[in-house]
């Protein structure tokens, strides 16, 4: 790595990252075993500074209107092709990057798909089709889902059970999607069917109106639907992994799917407060996920 930070130092500093940005995905990760858990930290570092960049915020916190999206998304794309190609970067997050890439082999397939979520956003997309919401999904996470899996040891040929951890991306982002329709919202954006806003009768760019807030609980019970099917198939997956991965996977899964849970449990009041999942509640999944692990 010649006279840039050692592998260790990146490690420890995408440590910290993923401490910051994340709490739940932070959790989940440290019962990983060492080799994986690196790992995942050195991916998470950029999928965290891409997400930040594209959507303004610093450490998932604070998202905000971009006004050069176009040059933001350049940035990823040459940053990311540059790790690719194994070149050096001088930034945390691509370094990081070259180096997960690398040892652990990830298609450059599942990367290119990740950035092409930015690239969508920075188009300034909307869905419109429920159809339309689950691919910008595989975009944002399902491709995430597919590198871990990687990360995690399992063969990029495995077309099944990377379909399972797409799955779980999915699910993950969907509990996101029902979770921040307000800060979506205050950004200019919206991932809600264009289809689905119609059939409730809210005009699109006025759904988080008060009037409407009985309606967006409606779809976010149907969300809750989604992210349940959703993780019922990555659960199904998660068999295929080994024990402490099956472990931090099922305990991720049952963190997020609380988040939808609960986004729907509170109906129309579901956004007058972000909804977090408490430090008990997810110390509960840790135990339930080592049981769900131990039964394969």
């Amino acid at each position: 790595m010649g006279d840039g930070p050692t592998r260790d130092a990146l490690v420890a500093t995408a440590g910290e990252t993923i401490a910051r940005g994340s709490k739940s995905f932070s959790l989940a990760s440290r019962l990983f075993d060492r080799p994986v858990r690196e790992r995942a930290w050195l991916l998470y570092a950029w999928c965290r500074h891409c997400d930040d960049l594209s959507d303004g915020q610093t450490l998932g916190h604070g998202m905000s209107r971009v006004q050069d999206a176009q040059q933001r998304l350049s940035l990823i794309r040459v940053g990311t092709e540059r790790a690719l190609a194994g070149e050096p970067a001088g930034e945390l997050p691509f370094d990081a990057l070259r180096i997960v890439a690398a040892e652990s082999r990830i298609p450059d397939r599942f990367i290119r798909d990740h950035v092409a979520g930015f690239e969508l956003d920075a188009q300034d997309w909307r869905p419109r089709s429920e159809a339309d919401m689950i691919r910008y999904c595989y975009h944002a996470a399902g491709a995430v889902g597919c590198m871990m899996a990687v990360v995690m040891g399992l063969s990029p040929d495995d077309e099944e059970t990377l379909g399972r951890a797409s799955d779980l991306g999915i699910a993950f982002q969907l509990a996101n999607i029902a979770r921040d329709l307000m800060d979506d919202d205050a950004a200019g954006r919206c991932y809600l069917p264009v289809e689905w806003l119609v059939e409730m009768d809210v005009p699109p760019g006025q759904h988080m109106k008060p009037q409407y807030r009985d309606r967006m609980a409606v779809l976010a019970r149907r969300i809750e639907r989604l992210v349940d099917s959703y993780e019922r198939s990555a659960r199904e997956g998660a068999k295929a992994l080994p024990f402490r991965s099956r472990w931090a996977v099922l305990t991720a899964t049952g963190i997020y799917g609380d988040i939808a849970r609960e986004v729907a449990r509170r109906g129309a009041s579901a956004w007058d407060r972000r909804v977090v999942i408490s430090r008990r509640r997810k110390l509960g999944w840790v135990a339930k996920g080592w049981l769900q692990a131990r039964r394969g």
